[in-house]
């Protein structure tokens, strides 16, 4: 490490130049993604004749598999792909979807198509992103708050855009901005490769070659006749798939993650499987976040559009638009929350991922006390004002600030280099899981007479605080890295 011009200490090295490209890529896809995320829900049920419980159904489905898509995902780019193909290849058939979804025919083909595209692309940008950096690197939790300060860069301006877009101007414009969102990712991404150096491959390629460009197109075309497979098989499918008990359905996941512990023990060790073991642990923890946090695209994105007075100075403002608050909080919040970070770990008593995570949990818990009061009200008077839905979405920023970022680190520090995308892939499982109980959740508890904000400030505060207890336990699995 280079010396400071006193030579007194070390200067902080910089942030390789593969971070700038990243940066921007991933800005982009992220556009492209809550473009059409803001415009979803509200779509299905104000132009497509969806009831409530039907289009969060849908949505529940859609962002479930978008992110359960990155397990096989991770595993192709880890055997086969290498990171650079598996963004191009995921990056061009999401574009594809987006410009699809313009087309209301094709809703279904559409979904399907950014369900693979995403698989492909979005845990393989950040495993990429770790490689740049070393075992112990200091600068890779500042890296990844960085990163996500990217993320949700794009995520700010997308209902801005596309959310004005579609509820204004036509459904159809606003998804097919996402698309050209998506195409300036790629774009970006190519002209950026330099920056990348010799990372990022084909396993035994130092360089992209006509044939991986042959590959990504067949890629492609698989996706499509895979989908169209499906869908004309599904009549015969789903009735038989519905038919299968839940138990049996559940020991397919639970087989492969026997697999997994079995076959990392075996080549990794005790001290390997012990710091998987803690990312699955931490994992189970993410559900319970994000189950509350994705309300955002959801049940509160009806609440904005329903139950809140957008009356500002003679404008309505769009039901969409305070999706944008999250996003635009975390970048102007995230350099104080990594300085915060950076400064708690430099003193004596550095706080591991787990207790981070635990805190983000129970200040997200906070935002449901305020959005309940919120709903009550709503329910007496009418409607309530829009600084109800804002002061929920910055609390929900703050806690999504204390886990996810350092979460998406803990998974480069942890994963064995072998399976680092398989493994990033296996925290997005996580994300599966949360996103598809957030979109049904309201139907479950329905009939339980339990509200379901009131459910969400239990379970988000109540997870947080057994994350923190099990502090000690994670922090001896996960020896000292995490």
């Amino acid at each position: 490490m280079r010396q400071d011009v006193l030579g007194c200490r070390p200067a902080r090295e910089a942030h390789p130049p593969a971070l700038v490209t990243l940066f921007f890529t991933e800005m982009w896809e992220r556009f492209s993604y809550y473009g059409m995320r803001a415009l979803l829900v509200l779509y299905l049920v104000k132009a497509g004749g969806y009831a409530r419980d039907h289009a969060l159904e849908v949505y529940a489905i859609y962002t479930g598999l978008v992110y359960l898509s990155g397990i096989v995902g991770g595993w192709a780019c880890d055997r086969y792909l290498g990171f650079r193909k598996a963004i191009l290849a995921g990056g061009f058939i999401m574009m594809l979807g987006h410009f699809a979804m313009a087309v209301p025919s094709l809703l279904h083909y559409a979904l399907g198509l950014l369900v693979i595209g995403n698989g492909f692309f979005k845990p393989n940008i950040a495993s990429f992103l770790g490689t740049f950096y070393r075992e112990n690197d200091p600068r890779r939790d500042g890296a990844f708050t960085i990163f996500y300060m990217g993320v949700n860069t794009g995520a700010f301006l997308a209902p801005l855009v596309a959310g004005w877009l579609g509820e204004s101007v036509g459904w159809d414009w606003g998804f097919a901005s996402a698309g050209v969102g998506m195409g300036l990712g790629l774009l970006q991404f190519w002209i950026g490769k330099a920056r990348l150096g010799s990372g990022g491959f084909p396993p035994g390629r130092e360089r992209l070659t006509a044939r991986d460009l042959f590959d990504i197109g067949a890629i492609t075309a698989g996706a499509l006749l895979a989908l169209y497979l499906v869908f004309m098989a599904w009549p015969t499918l789903g009735p038989l798939w519905s038919a299968v008990p839940l138990a049996v359905r559940a020991l397919l996941p639970l087989g492969l993650l026997g697999w997994l512990l079995v076959d990392v023990r075996r080549v990794d060790g005790a001290a390997g499987l012990e710091q998987v073991g803690a990312i699955l642990v931490m994992c189970f923890f993410v559900i319970a976040f994000w189950m509350g946090f994705e309300q955002a695209g959801g049940t509160m994105n009806l609440f904005a559009d329903t139950q809140v007075d957008r009356h500002l100075l003679g404008w309505e403002i769009p039901a969409s638009y305070f999706q944008a608050i999250n996003p635009l909080g975390i970048v102007l919040l995230g350099p104080l929350v990594a300085m915060l970070w950076n400064r708690i770990d430099a003193g004596r008593h550095p706080w591991p991922t787990s207790a981070k995570m635990g805190l983000g949990m129970i200040i997200l818990g906070l935002g449901f006390v305020v959005l309940y009061l919120a709903q009550n009200r709503a329910g007496a008077v009418g409607t309530v004002g829009p600084w109800w839905l804002v002061a929920v979405y910055l609390l929900h920023t703050v806690g999504e600030l204390c886990l996810s970022p350092v979460g998406l680190s803990m998974v480069t520090k942890l994963a064995p280099a072998r399976l680092a995308a398989m493994m990033m892939g296996t925290w997005y499982i996580a994300n599966a899981i949360a996103n598809y109980l957030a979109g049904i959740l309201e139907a479950l508890l329905s009939t339980t007479g339990i509200p379901l904000y009131g459910f969400l400030v239990a379970s988000s505060i109540g997870a947080g605080l057994l994350l923190i207890a099990l502090t000690p336990l994670l922090r001896r699995w996960t020896h000292g890295l995490a």
